[in-house]
Order: C-alpha cells, then sequence, then structure tokens
C-alpha cells in the first residue's frame, strides 16, 4: 500500500517525543475491521490512520480553497476598493 518514505511518516508521527503524535480511541470493532484490512493489505494500521488524515486534510484544502475563491470572486469589486 505505502512505500519505504511513508512508512518512515509512520515511524516519525509515532515517535513518542514527536509533536504530531495524535492518539485516536477506536471500538474494538473498529480496531479489529482496521488491523484486518491493514493484514489483508500488507500494512499496518497506523498506515491506513496516515493515509486517512492525509486524504481528509487533502479534500479539507481543497473544499475551503474553492470556497476562498468564490468568495473572492463574489467580493472582488469590494476587495479591489479596499485594497487602493
Amino acid at each position: 500500500m505505502k512505500d519505504a518514505d511513508d512508512r518512515d511518516d509512520v515511524d516519525d508521527a509515532n515517535d513518542t517525543g514527536g509533536a504530531g503524535e495524535l492518539v485516536i480511541r477506536l471500538s474494538a470493532a473498529e480496531a479489529a475491521e482496521l488491523a484486518d484490512l491493514a493484514d489483508a493489505s500488507g500494512s499496518t494500521p497506523e498506515e491506513h490512520a496516515l493515509a486517512a488524515v492525509r486524504e481528509h486534510l487533502r479534500r479539507e484544502r481543497e473544499r475551503v480553497g474553492a470556497a476562498a475563491e468564490r468568495l473572492a470572486r463574489l467580493h472582488a469589486p469590494l476587495l479591489k476598493r479596499l485594497g487602493e
């Protein structure tokens, strides 16, 4: 699923000295499902969690960026006047 560089990211994120550490509490069923998925794909639960977080952040950047562009177009005349 992931290449060696992404596995290094998982290792770095799990380093207890890193600011990027995150603890996620899962139900027993969620943890089992994640472990099964990781086992079936030859990866780790941490790799899947990291991939999910990255994908969520990517989608949110796109959504917020699109909203900002829409608002900038909508209010372009006002923004232009404020910049004068």
